[in-house]
């Protein structure tokens, strides 16, 4: 496996922990809210625990596993070439066509004054599930190849 396809799975990894992580803490706030609305939860604190959270957890990943390929197979480890460039172009278009979806919804939210508990997480969801499908079409491309 090459550095560019476990960079793409550490970011699958670290993208399912933190969605995972934001949910049980959204949860268990709303859970123990004395009126039980999830929109009136303190929603911004365990956002942000989330996101670095899966960053940290992406970033170590990828150092272990980088470290037990190079031991492995020193030259490989860090090898790439231009397939590698043309998955990641790939994988960059798909992410951003799912930001864009996810802009486009909080700019209808904004449109209808939604509470901001809802334009923040609607954001939130477009960045985890543009990384999630991101790193998805990468690790496909990767082993089935482009099309």
């Amino acid at each position: 496996m090459v550095y560019h396809e476990r960079a793409a799975w550490s970011g699958l990894i670290g993208t399912v922990i933190a969605l995972g992580v934001y949910i049980v803490l959204l949860t268990n706030a709303s859970t123990n809210a004395s009126d039980g609305d999830i929109a009136r939860v303190d929603w911004l604190p365990p956002m942000l625990w989330s996101i670095g959270t899966g960053i940290v957890v992406s970033i170590l990943i990828s150092i272990l596993w980088g470290i037990a390929a190079g031991m492995r197979d020193r030259e490989s480890a860090t090898a790439s070439d231009i397939r590698d460039r043309d998955i990641s172009r790939m994988g960059g278009r798909v992410e951003q066509a799912f930001l864009v979806i996810a802009g486009l919804g909080v700019i209808a939210l904004c449109a209808f004054e939604a509470d901001l508990f809802w334009i923040a997480n609607t954001m939130f969801a477009g960045f985890a599930i543009s990384s999630f499908v991101g790193g998805i079409a990468r690790v496909i491309a990767y082993r089935r190849g482009l099309i």
